[in-house]
């Protein structure tokens, strides 16, 4: 695996392979030594596991690292558990079936990774969770009821959209409207991240599923199915569903599908396109601003790759543009003014 991932970043004129290491000694002496500027790390290591240098780089030397890992349901909770502690990106190791798309796509995301600066790299620690907070977290999931009111929060992440959501989510309401999110990942890590979540937070976290009422309080991951997650209002209540499979700004499920699914419903929408590489979100969010959404976009200091909040910036999209510790509370803050002119209105008609 190795020999081929050399083979596939030498061949880009845009990338240095300067030394491969076998195990994570000879990486740390390395690193030591000499500079680089992107680190690609296996999370299955002789000796030392990927993860656990991982962490040990990430405090005494942040730099951009992008994972390998596999697609078991243990590869893909360690590849989340990366993504929190502060890898950049995670990819699937490949099987022996791989063509130009894939080595193009590697190139690409570890290219990407090189120019994070360090100082996006840091993010405050967040704490272990004791057996006892997790309990408390499930006694949380009463049963909710369902957003009447019909607010409803959509966000779009992709690199760097792991460690922003576990950022972003806390500061968001438990009881408040229910929150939907595109995160371009592989199905197998989108169920782990979904299970981390729901462990973390008081809200209910879980994949999308076609025709259920979404409540309040709800956190919900589009899944990586092969489909897009759309959404749908009827009689006050959201719905997702899901549609045909053809990529949209090169991604299935699209953050723009998302977006754009909620246009005709826009006033009840905040949207908030987070850290990632690319331009998915800024069309479907530019729809939803000129129909009378709120939206936000992460500032490029916050962010580890400035792409996908840049094209919607651009384009004139992006209503607040936020750093990522403000997010959480500009969106809380949005729907109170929003839920405070609606009484206004309902007062007046009255």
């Amino acid at each position: 695996m190795r020999a081929w991932i050399r083979a596939v970043l030498s061949a880009d004129p845009r990338l240095e392979v300067v030394a491969e290491a076998s195990n994570a000694v000879e990486a740390r002496d390395f690193l030591r030594a000499h500079k680089a500027d992107v680190v690609t790390l296996d999370i299955e290591m002789p000796g030392m596991s990927g993860l656990e240098f991982l962490t040990r780089l990430m405090r005494a030397r942040p730099m951009p690292v992008v994972m390998m890992s596999s697609l078991t349901a243990a590869g893909s909770d360690a590849a989340i558990q990366a993504l929190s502690r502060g890898a950049i990106d995670c990819m699937v190791k490949p099987s022996k079936r791989f063509g130009e798309e894939l080595t193009q796509d590697i190139c690409e995301r570890v290219y990407q990774a090189a120019s994070t600066r360090p100082s996006q790299l840091q993010r405050p620690a967040q704490p272990e969770q004791t057996a006892q907070d997790i309990m408390q977290n499930i006694a949380d999931k009463g049963v909710r009821r369902p957003c009447r009111r019909g607010a409803i929060v959509l966000i779009g992440a992709s690199t760097g959209g792991v460690a922003a959501l576990e950022t972003v989510l806390p500061m968001l309401d438990p009881e408040g409207p229910p929150v939907v999110v595109v995160q371009h990942m592989p199905g197998n890590f989108l169920q782990s991240f979904s299970e981390r979540l729901n462990r973390q937070l008081p809200q209910t976290v879980f994949l999308a599923q076609e025709n259920k009422a979404l409540q309040r309080g709800d956190i919900v991951l589009a899944p990586g199915n092969g489909q897009h997650t759309e959404l749908k209002r009827i009689n006050g209540s959201w719905f997702c569903r899901f549609s045909a499979n053809e990529p949209v700004a090169l991604h299935c499920p699209s953050v723009d599908v998302l977006f754009s699914s909620a246009e005709a419903e826009a006033k009840h929408v905040s949207a908030a396109l987070l850290t990632g590489l690319g331009r998915d979100g800024a069309e479907g969010l530019l729809k939803l601003a000129q129909a009378g959404a709120t939206t936000f976009g992460q500032n490029e200091d916050s962010c580890v790759v400035y792409g996908m909040p840049k094209a919607a910036k651009a384009i004139g999209a992006v209503q607040h543009e936020v750093g990522l510790d403000r997010i959480g509370r500009a969106i809380c803050d949005s729907h109170s003014a929003k839920r405070r002119a609606g009484n206004r209105d309902q007062r007046a008609r009255t």
